[in-house]
């Protein structure tokens, strides 16, 4: 087994390979608005240090959000053309899963991710922490920090939230981005356990970029 795991849903790219055991390597760049040019010298980069050409992948699993629409779209097409092009599976991820997959064996209890959905709102979820890993326990949501409860807002809070707004959510906690090498493992999880994991962005509100038809249709 050898799993190509990226995410673009964030201001950062993150790439990794993982043999099914561990991670082999793993990179990632700060970018906002160089998805586009900078995902696939990043794949290239990850998989000669990984001594691993394209042929060799097994399976390929991709952040599908949320996430500002184009950077995230960016990742999903990589990965799903990948996918077509050399005949292997593709696994979609919630990208705020990855982040709270991240903060296991640091905490326990309820945490919140929140990452930034730019428009001054964040993405967020609430998650339970275990010694079997991060259980989800809200659905992805976007909302202005502000309007989110006191009691959510007082949760251990990782992503880059609590780094944009501290005031509003002041507990920061963990990773503040989605880790490649953290999707890999829960793709790994995930076949291990047989379940299904679709390819469907969460974009949860429409792009900011729009066509002339959907302008007009407004």
């Amino acid at each position: 087994m050898l799993i190509l795991a990226l995410d673009t849903s964030t201001a950062a790219l993150s790439v990794a390979l993982h043999d099914g055991t561990d991670v082999v390597t793993s990179a990632s760049v700060e970018d906002p608005r160089g998805h586009t040019e900078r995902l696939a010298p990043l794949v290239e980069d990850v998989l000669d240090a990984g001594g691993a050409g394209v042929g060799d992948l097994t399976d390929i699993g991709v952040g599908t959000g949320p996430g500002p629409f184009t950077g995230l779209r960016v990742g999903l097409v990589t990965a799903v053309t990948m996918g077509y092009a050399l005949g292997v599976p593709v696994h979609g991820v919630c990208s705020l899963d990855v982040v709270a997959h991240g903060c296991r064996g640091d905490l326990e209890g309820e945490i919140l991710v929140a990452t930034d959905a730019r428009r001054r709102e964040v993405y967020w979820a609430r998650y339970a922490l275990g010694p079997d890993g991060a259980r989800r326990l809200t659905e992805p949501a976007v909302d202005r920090p502000a309007d989110l409860t006191a009691e959510v807002r007082a949760l251990p809070t990782a992503g880059a939230g609590p780094v944009l707004y501290p005031d509003l959510l002041p507990h920061r906690v963990g990773w503040v981005e989605a880790a490649a090498g953290d999707l890999a493992e829960l793709v790994v999880a995930g076949l291990a356990e047989g379940r299904e994991m679709p390819v469907e962005p969460l974009y949860l509100r429409r792009p900011d970029a729009l066509t002339t038809a959907e302008r007009a249709a407004r």
